[in-house]
Formats: structure tokens, sequence, C-alpha cells
């Protein structure tokens, strides 16, 4: 049994509404991510248009939570620091009276020495890339460089804007997953 017929007849006891479910599941899977997911559809017999669809539905989704949860944790860290600085740091008073803060200091995330070379040298590659390629450039270079979870997550945590980056993640999970779709339908095609 090769591994189209196999994944068939695992797919072929679903209900036929639930098919479609395990391409979702499989986007949400980082390295599987949407192309995956299409990829598992389509060779298990579900519609590649409703693979697909399934895919960037599931992959989108885990990754909206990301970022979601990424922006609200970078904005209550940053809120902390500044509420550190602002108590820790006497403020220096200017000509005109005012306080001066150091706004680099309180913006900067803290760096953790508990980081793992591996973790350092994902942080790295992706700093990289970022600086070279900018948010779109990131987004849809993503599948090629990290999984859209881990981009989408760091872009989030540099304090890029949540809208932004669900925009090009969005994006760059469609695209992906389309041009999966059409190639795997199209080996298939060929093959039978």
């Amino acid at each position: 049994m090769d591994l189209i017929d196999h994944l068939q007849n695992l797919l072929g006891h679903l209900p036929g509404p639930l098919q479609p479910l395990v391409s979702a599941l499989a986007g949400m899977i980082p390295f599987v991510e949407g192309e995956g997911g299409a990829a598992i559809g389509i060779l298990g017999g579900v519609p590649p248009i409703v693979a697909a669809l399934a895919a960037i539905a599931g992959n989108f989704l885990v990754v909206a939570v990301l970022v979601l949860a990424s922006s609200g944790a970078r904005r209550a860290v940053v809120a902390r620091s500044r509420r550190t600085v602002r108590t820790e740091v006497p403020a220096a008073v200017g000509a005109d009276g005012a306080a001066a803060v150091d706004a680099e200091g309180a913006d900067a995330l803290p760096e953790s020495s508990d980081v793992s070379p591996r973790a350092a040298a994902r942080r790295e590659k992706f700093q990289r890339a970022y600086e070279r390629f900018g948010v779109p450039g990131v987004s849809l270079l993503g599948p090629l460089l990290l999984p859209t979870h881990f981009t989408a997550t760091m872009l989030a945590a540099t304090g890029v804007r949540k809208g932004w980056i669900l925009l090009w993640q969005g994006i760059a999970i469609v695209g992906w997953t389309t041009l999966t779709a059409l190639i795997i339908t199209g080996v298939i095609t060929v093959v039978r």
C-alpha cells in the first residue's frame, strides 16, 4: 500500500465533514503548517480546495492567537519596565522643569541569559532576515527560514503592530499553502 492509499484509508474512516478537520489540525502544527496540512488532506482524498482552505484556517488561527498573546505579553513587560525605570531611576530635570526619561531604556526588552544555543541561533537568523527584508519579507520568506508560528511571535515581541503582522502572515500562509496545494494536485494528476 502506498502513501496515498494509506492516507485515503485513514481519512476514509472519518465522516466526510470531519475529513477537512485533519488538514486544519495539521496546519496548526509548527513545521507542518498550512502547506503540510493541505498536502495531507489532498493526499488523503479531501478535495484540494477544501483541504487548502482548512489548512489555511488552522494555520492562521494559531498564528493569530500567538500574535495576540505575544503582543499582550510584550505590552505588559514594557509597561512594567517603564514603571520600574520611573521608580528606580531618578528623573533628570530639563531646563523647562520637565522630567526626562530614557525612552530607549524603557522600551528595551530584557535579554535572558538562560537562552539555549538553538534559540539564540533562531533569534539571530530572524534578526538578520528582519533587518534585511522587513515584516513583508520575513513573513513571505518565513517558511524558508522559520515556521510562521515562530516568525509571527518574534515580530510581535519586537513591537510590530498586530494588524501588520497578521496581514503579512495571512498573505504568506495563503500564498504558500495555495502553491503547495497546486503542486500536489498537479503531481497527483500527472501520476494518475
